[in-house]
């Protein structure tokens, strides 16, 4: 079965204003502190036996995670800033519907995880691309690369795919206007 709904530009109003708040009550949590809170999300949905719906989703806060943790990416500046204002939902315990609330519970999750995906889509994009690279050279010159031809390619690549990454997103913000507030803007 297949349910799907659009949210007008009224209701992503009031999820932007959520995760505006959301970031307030976080101000005082250090990036460490929202990153383990995502972490413990993911385990608690794991244990819960949640929906499809919502584990399909949750994968993708797996993925922001790991960019924040992943060395070789070195996210930096206000990109690491913009992932973790991105997970700063999941690290707030009282959400827009308590988790509690059988097969509902993190509906809410769900929802902001979509709107965070579209939100960090370059960056996503960007650090997928990364991982095929890497991939992709270990298998050709194996694990036990010379680590100096090693961090070169992990340099160069990085830097390419961040401007790329930048740029892209400068493009959708000029699309939007010079508010940078489009429809599908949370942060």
């Amino acid at each position: 079965m297949r349910i799907s709904f659009d949210l007008s530009d009224a209701d992503l109003k009031h999820f932007r204003s959520v995760m505006r708040d959301v970031r307030a009550r976080c101000k005082n949590k250090n990036e460490a502190e929202i990153v383990e809170a995502a972490k413990d999300l993911l385990e608690e949905i794991k244990s819960a036996s949640a929906p499809d719906f919502v584990t399909e989703r949750v994968s993708r806060l797996h993925e922001l995670i790991e960019m924040l943790e992943d060395e070789d990416w070195a996210l930096g500046g206000k990109d690491r800033e913009r992932v973790v204002n991105g997970l700063a939902y999941f690290a707030e315990p009282e959400d827009m519907i308590h988790d509690k609330v059988p097969v509902l519970g993190y509906l809410d999750d769900a929802i902001m995880i979509e709107l965070v995906v579209i939100e960090l889509q370059h960056e996503i994009d960007a650090y997928d691309d990364f991982i095929a690279f890497r991939q992709t050279r270990e298998e050709r010159f194996g694990r036990e690369e010379d680590p100096k031809i090693r961090e070169e390619w992990v340099v160069s690549r990085r830097k390419a795919l961040h401007q790329r990454m930048r740029r892209r997103r400068s493009r959708r913000r000029d699309k939007r206007g010079s508010s940078g507030r489009g429809p599908t803007a949370l942060f």
